[in-house]
């Protein structure tokens, strides 16, 4: 690993942390959050836009040149070629209402592709993160995806959001009972790919998802031994895209399942 992307993987871990923790602070005092609603179940807090902007000061101390695209602050363009994505509380929804399942997402792009991941789920203190090329680890424990034969043998991560057709995933759901699989949404997609990469899910799907919320966790399940739809990462910093990602052993029947689902 390089010393500027070793520089920026320490940054990276050390920040989710300290961000995870400042989140914790207003996760204990939920009475007291401001919550608006950007649209349909999709909430944001005075905690999401305090704790970007904690990551975001950080961020321009350290690395005053590079880039950064975050949920819910305008864009920073660096001259570095480094661009750091930030989702500070993914999982809003159940954040305000005391549901101990969201977490914070830092990913560091790099030449199109994503180099360095790090999610931090601070309820129960749990640190996923990798850097390209060097594996994947849980704290400090190597992490691999699910050993698996088929769907019918784990759950699989499904998402859904306000800015697609719902009967989309609908459709998938049922093709994939009809494979003998389980679905599991907890409301954070971050998470969620954090579970496939640590072997908790074998699997997952959603037919759009922002980059804040999916390129550190799609690195994870690569860096764990997973497959993962190849994608441009710059043009996910732009427009979002399609995610699938799982075991290699149901990669495929997730990807046709998901062509068949999401043709609209």
């Amino acid at each position: 690993m390089t010393d500027d992307l070793m520089e920026r993987l320490d940054l990276a871990k050390n920040l989710a942390r300290e961000a995870g923790e400042l989140g914790m602070t207003y996760f204990r005092s939920i009475g007291e959050l401001v919550i608006e609603q950007k649209g349909t179940q999709d909430l944001v807090s005075n905690a999401d836009r305090e704790v970007e902007l904690f990551i975001r000061g950080r961020l321009s101390d350290a690395f005053p040149n590079d880039g950064i695209v975050g949920e819910e602050h305008d864009d920073v363009t660096g001259s570095s070629g480094f661009v750091w994505v930030i989702d500070p509380i993914d999982g809003t929804a159940n954040f305000v209402r005391s549901i101990p399942a969201w977490c914070v997402a830092i990913a560091c792009v790099h030449q199109d592709q994503t180099k360095i991941g790090a999610i931090y789920e601070p309820c129960h203190d749990e640190l996923f993160s990798c850097a390209l090329g060097n594996g994947a680890f849980l704290n400090d424990a190597r992490m691999h995806v699910a050993t698996t034969n088929g769907l019918d043998d784990g759950n699989t991560g499904v998402g859904i959001n306000g800015r697609t057709n719902g009967q989309l995933v609908t459709r998938f759901i049922e093709l994939l009972v009809d494979h003998g699989g389980l679905f599991y949404r907890n409301a954070s997609g971050a998470l969620m790919l954090a579970y496939v990469a640590s072997g908790r899910l074998i699997g997952y799907s959603e037919p759009h998802m922002n980059a804040w919320d999916c390129l550190a966790g799609q690195l994870l399940i690569a860096e764990a031994g997973g497959m993962v739809e190849r994608q441009s990462a710059d043009d996910m910093l732009v427009h979002g895209g399609r995610v699938v990602a799982g075991a290699p052993a149901i990669f495929e029947t997730l990807v046709e399942m998901s062509d068949e689902a999401f043709a609209e």
